[in-house]
């Protein structure tokens, strides 16, 4: 019997995460609840390491289990795909089974070409929405599929609404967006030397190919490093019905969140468009309405929607992140999943499912990404400051935390920066995904344009980052680096500061004082005290590091390093003289000072301890570490100690040595 590489979202359910990915398990789950989800199929990991197993071809047995997949939803729906009587228009979405929001590609209303167009304009009786479908096509499966650049098509838009005299793309007429279609094909032949690709087959192998492809993608590469994904699971290709947010005034589509995923509140929060597609809302091209907002628009369709929400966090028993469509007044469910939240975030949300009876406390630690809880014990603004700061601009807070730094315009910047020491502030229109390793370094983030469940949202809170989105207020020029608020100018490598709880942007640095762990904090680690069986201790070389620790729960030292006590620049001085002391009388002399200064450390260490257990590392460090290194400091220091630089150098070099076990840890 053959391998099955492709299944119905009826075939599946949400245990088979591992072959569907996340989001065609979770489809699979939501129909079996007897939602409203389109038709549709997944193609498995297993066909996309088939793919790089075959030299990177998707093999003639996968190709004709896809088409056979793609005769069965068109059964179902009673469409087919290029048919100019009844046309059938699909998306083509990456799944991998851990969520990579935004890593992966995507293609919507796949299917459409010159007569496809032509037929939906007369069987709607509305040729805007036709064109403006053809026209997202071609500039999606350009960028994805071909690798044209997705600036170019934008400004190909610029042009044209500046010629019209109109600032939104929802200003744009039914001939507008034909015109737009030209002229994206006829970018397209002068790029690529031939006409775009008119056969929906054609379009739709290519799509799932380049969505393998994009499994492999430098950002997707990325992300996988940053969050531990192994590259060996690939990604499931999701091809699923179109239903369209953007037919009209009773269509939309939107994004939203079972809870706060910036406070953890149980509260439905989100944002939709009307009269647009999914990307419009997560791209930040358009600012979207709040969630609440859409009771008074369609009351019987959000009432529905909360419902689903409601029933689908209880079976999931997490916090959702979902996306939808509504096309004619009806509702559509696209995606749920886990969503991305910040640390506070995510403890607030565990503490809470306990009390509501949805979770044990077994299970509610292991909701929390232990690597979260560290963005909890780094400063936060000092609140006596900010009352009295002045506030430059606000914008949607979309993601917790003092963020601060120097202004840079583009990621590759900002990665340069951080590796040369400075803290930085990424700054961007709105954020994409290239600009994943620029969002990674980045103390905080700061966006022009896009909402609460834009690309820059939504990725900041899953590392943890502060961001400030939507402000409007701010003024970029990303080509010559600068920007202004309220008329100051801020050029790259000045600072400012951002309060990703309040969306408040303030010119220069503000400062910052310790975190504590209080609240729902201080109760979840309460939790994981109660369960556990290992004692955990320290790493703690001076009093105030312990005392750090003590307050953080540590239960005495497991390792205080001698050496790092003399690194201090009132203490350096001394270790440099018992190193180069050129007899035992300069050593001893050079000893009898560090003495006391070593003794009291090790009497206040004790008494922060309390009698917890200090495991103390004798001196035995490599000397070269206490002695300077350029030839500027090594002419000062033989200036201060009376010595010829020529020996000076002579001595730091002979003193070089190499840590045989650097890098590694064992018992």
């Amino acid at each position: 019997m053959a391998k099955k590489y492709v299944y119905l979202f009826s075939e599946g359910n949400g245990s088979m995460k591992e072959l569907l990915g996340g989001k065609g398990a979770n489809l699979a789950e939501m129909i079996s609840l007897g939602m409203p989800v389109p038709d549709g199929f997944t193609v498995t990991t297993e066909a996309c390491t088939a793919y790089y197993e075959n030299n990177r071809r998707i093999s003639d047995e996968i190709q004709e289990q896809i088409f056979e997949y793609l005769g069965k939803i068109e059964a179902a729906c009673g469409k087919k795909l290029g048919d100019t009587e009844n046309p059938l228009l699909v998306s083509v979405r990456s799944g991998a089974r851990a969520s990579m929001p935004g890593m992966m590609d995507t293609i919507l209303n796949l299917g459409i070409n010159d007569e496809v167009a032509e037929s939906l304009a007369r069987l709607t009786n509305n040729p805007r929405f036709s064109y403006d479908s053809y026209r997202r096509f071609i500039q999606m499966f350009s960028d994805v599929v071909m690798g044209l650049s997705k600036p170019s098509f934008e400004n190909i838009i610029d042009e044209l609404k500046q010629e019209k005299n109109v600032q939104l793309d929802s200003e744009l007429s039914a001939d507008d967006m034909k015109e737009l279609v030209a002229r994206f094909k006829a970018y397209f032949k002068k790029e690529k030397g031939y006409d775009f690709p008119q056969d929906p087959k054609e379009q739709l192998l290519r799509s799932v190919e380049a969505v393998f492809r994009s499994w492999n993608n430098e950002r997707a590469i990325y992300y996988r490093r940053m969050n531990d994904i192994p590259a060996s699971w690939g990604t499931a290709v999701n091809v699923q019905s179109m239903v369209f947010g953007n037919m009209g005034d009773d269509c939309g589509t939107g994004v939203a969140f079972t809870r706060n995923p910036a406070t953890g509140e149980k509260k439905l929060f989100g944002e939709f468009l009307m009269n647009a597609q999914g990307e419009d809302v997560v791209a930040g091209i358009r600012t979207p309405q709040p969630i609440d907002q859409l009771a008074q628009v369609m009351p019987e369709v959000y009432a529905e929607f909360q419902a689903i929400t409601n029933r689908l966090e209880n079976h999931y028993r997490d916090m959702q992140d979902v996306e939808f469509t509504i096309e004619k007044g009806k509702l559509y469910m696209l995606q749920t999943r886990n969503g991305k939240r910040t640390a506070a975030a995510a403890l607030k949300i565990a503490v809470d499912l306990v009390n509501e009876g949805l979770l044990t406390k077994d299970e509610a630690i292991l909701k929390v990404d232990p690597k979260q809880l560290d963005t909890l014990l780094h400063p936060q603004f000092d609140p006596d400051v900010l009352k009295n700061a002045e506030v430059a601009a606000k914008g949607l807070p979309a993601s917790p935390g003092a963020g601060y730094g120097a202004v840079y315009f583009h990621a590759n910047d900002a990665v340069a920066a951080v590796a040369k020491g400075q803290k930085v502030v990424l700054v961007r229109h709105e954020t994409s995904p290239e600009d994943i390793e620029g969002m990674a370094v980045a103390d905080g983030i700061l966006t022009a344009r896009g909402g609460m469940t834009s690309h820059a949202a939504v990725v900041a809170r899953g590392m943890g980052r502060c961001c400030v989105a939507g402000c409007g207020d701010v003024l970029i020029n990303e080509e010559e680096k600068y920007m202004t608020i309220g008329g100051v100018r801020i050029n790259e490598g000045e600072n400012i500061s951002l309060d990703g709880a309040t969306g408040n942007v303030y010119i220069g640095l503000l400062p910052t004082m310790e975190a504590s762990v209080a609240g729902d904090f201080a109760e979840f680690m309460s939790w994981a005290d109660e369960l556990r069986t290992l004692k955990v201790r320290t790493n703690a070389d001076t009093p105030k590091d312990s005392q750090q620790a003590l307050d953080f729960g540590a239960e005495g030292i497991g390792l205080c390093r001698t050496e790092h006590m003399f690194f201090q620049a009132d203490r350096i001085a001394a270790i440099r003289e018992m190193i180069l002391s050129k007899t035992a009388e300069q050593r001893a002399r050079a000893l009898d000072k560090l003495l006391p200064i070593q003794r009291g450390d090790f009497e206040e260490l004790f008494r922060v301890m309390k009698g917890l257990p200090v495991t103390i590392r004798l001196l035995d460090p490599p000397l070269h570490e206490f002695l300077p290194h350029t030839d500027e400091e090594i002419e000062a220091l033989a200036k201060d100690m009376h010595l010829g630089v020529a020996d000076l150098k002579a001595t730091v070099e002979s003193l070089k040595e190499a840590n045989p076990m650097f890098g590694h840890r064992g018992c």
